[in-house]
């Protein structure tokens, strides 16, 4: 990976949050590929499989929470594409903060890099 491929993957999550925060579904293949999973069954969530899917749970089936900031962002290169770290720190409501990590895989695509699959794992709330 050159530094131009960092610098692409490293705005990965703060599009994913601007997407969550704007409730942009239509903007969801900037950042997961077509055949992407999604994976929220550490959230007592579903493993979404493929874009559609995910697109359609988001928009449909789940609360959102009111602000997401990514953080702790960073990269393991593999030789399928790399593996993508970061933490959200999101307001809940009522006062109350949480935190969750991602870690995706990542893929170069005609166009662009994209997460083929992303996992969600709840690190704590606090009030």
């Amino acid at each position: 990976m050159d530094l131009g491929d960092r610098l692409a993957l490293h705005e990965l999550p703060g599009r994913y949050g601007d997407i969550f925060d704007d409730r942009d579904w239509d903007r969801l293949g900037t950042v997961f590929a077509d055949d992407a999973a999604f994976d929220l069954t550490d959230l007592e969530g579903p493993r979404l499989e493929g874009l559609e899917a995910i697109r359609e749970f988001v928009a449909n089936d789940v609360e959102h929470l009111r602000t997401h900031t990514m953080t702790n962002v960073y990269v393991d290169e593999t030789p399928e594409g790399g593996v993508l770290h970061f933490r959200l720190l999101a307001l809940i409501g009522g006062g109350r903060v949480g935190t969750t990590s991602f870690r995706g895989l990542v893929v170069s695509t005609t166009d662009g890099w994209r997460l083929r699959h992303l996992t969600v794992k709840r690190r704590r709330g606090v009030s």
